[in-house]
């Protein structure tokens, strides 16, 4: 096996399991604010994980929500568009107000 990758006998590429951590956010896109899971690689910060060349973000346990907070979907697994986030708010870095 390489470093990187190894092929099967049919061809199949296998390439290294990338390690990631889950974290529970809350993403404002457009049109709709999602909960659900994110990740990112150990030892680093969120935003260096959005700040990648991929277009696409991984989101698991994923709740859809429309302006009103209204729940329109949940799925185990969603990829979304990053040109379409406004913000996101890892859940632990809320604030609970008294």
């Amino acid at each position: 096996m390489s470093m990187f990758r190894d092929f099967d006998e049919k061809g199949k590429i296998f390439t290294n399991v990338v390690p990631k951590t889950s974290v529970a956010a809350i993403i404002q896109t457009l049109t709709h604010r999602i909960h659900g899971d994110v990740y990112m690689k150990p030892d680093e910060r969120l935003k260096d994980e959005f700040n990648r060349s991929e277009q696409f973000v991984a989101v698991t346990n994923a709740q859809i929500l429309d302006a009103q907070g209204q729940v329109l979907y949940r799925c185990k697994f969603l990829t979304l568009n990053k040109d379409q986030i406004v913000w996101l708010i890892p859940v632990t870095d809320l604030i609970q107000e008294s």
